[in-house]
């Protein structure tokens, strides 16, 4: 059982869309915030998102909202939109959200600028919310599609993270609880840049054994990052952490993987951007990535790559060289 019977999520892409539907699923009273009025009218009409999760009927029940304050009227809020708008999202919401109602950090990412992981963004802005990370690998069609997925929902106080595993698990969704929010962030984001790197490897035609080795020492560069921040290892090797980056990373489903692919074959980071219309986070990610550990004194020479190909700095075999040039050394 759980106090959470009502349940807003905010960002009607396709995860945000998958989530609303799994929220409905568990039996909640679901609402769903939709940015744009002519989106929301599309979906109402036509009973699907066929912009972002096209082939998925939305169930009669789920109401499609485009009044923010309203929405915000919940037991529990999932956060579902780009990380760079979480900051002028929670100074919206900071008079409508109950501090009882957990808002849920379901996006990955890492401010630009300041370099802080939106829980912290969230300790700024809405002092006393209670917040939880919902992280972990999940594409957002097969969620959608109810096929079996698991995530672990993260928060400092174990009593939030068990009210809202509650709310959400049903037959095909299983959320794991975890109590260190910082790593499952970390990991969150950091994946997304490693994913590029994948992308690339694959669509250079640099073979299985590059994308093996990238993830395993792309690994090593999460842990060292999050236990900067002051996240746990063993988090690194859970569904947020590991899971994460092998579905990501090992998959064109992937937006950041297929991203990465498409540079791989020589095409150019501002041309791809411009025919999509969903967000790799990990493009804006890499450089808020790069700046941290350049704060904490983390080495990470797999993302500075990606952000030095994605900012133009360098090209891609170029950065492949330098890469395997590197003083040879032990392993850990």
């Amino acid at each position: 059982m759980t106090d959470i019977k009502s349940l807003s999520v905010i960002g009607a892409g396709a995860w945000g869309t998958a989530l609303a539907l799994i929220a409905a699923r568990a039996g909640r009273a679901t609402q769903l915030w939709v940015r744009r009025p002519e989106q929301a009218e599309a979906m109402r009409r036509e009973g699907a998102n066929s912009r972002y999760l096209p082939g998925v009927v939305l169930p009669p029940d789920l109401r499609i909202a485009v009044d923010l304050p309203a929405a915000l009227v919940a037991d529990a809020v999932l956060y579902a939109q780009p990380s760079q708008y979480f900051r002028a999202f929670c100074r919206t919401a900071r008079p409508h959200l109950a501090p009882s109602s957990p808002l849920v950090i379901c996006a990955k990412g890492i401010e630009l600028g300041s370099g802080r992981l939106m829980t912290e963004i969230a300790a700024e802005e809405l002092p006393g919310q209670r917040i939880a990370v919902l992280s972990g690998p999940s594409f957002a069609a097969e969620a959608a599609r109810g096929l079996p997925t698991a995530v672990a929902i993260a928060a400092s106080e174990d009593a939030v993270a068990q009210r809202l595993m509650a709310a959400l698990s049903h037959a095909a969704f299983r959320p794991y609880g975890a109590s260190d929010p910082v790593g499952v962030e970390v990991a969150g984001a950091t994946k997304n840049v490693l994913a590029i790197a994948c992308g690339i490897v694959i669509g250079r035609g640099l073979g299985e054994n590059a994308r093996a080795a990238l993830i395993t020492r792309g690994l090593a560069e999460v842990s060292r990052l999050a236990l900067a921040k002051g996240g746990r290892s063993e988090t690194l090797m859970g569904l947020a952490g590991f899971g994460d980056l092998i579905l990501t990373c090992c998959s064109l489903k992937s937006r950041n993987t297929s991203l990465g692919h498409e540079l791989g074959e020589g095409r150019k980071v501002a041309d791809i951007l411009a025919q999509r219309h969903t967000v790799a986070e990990g493009v804006t990610t890499a450089a808020a990535v790069v700046a941290l550990a350049g704060q904490l004194q983390v080495e990470m020479p797999l993302c500075r790559a990606v952000d030095d190909i994605l900012r133009g700095r360098i090209d891609i075999d170029m950065a492949v060289q330098a890469l395997l040039a590197r003083p040879l050394k032990r392993e850990s």
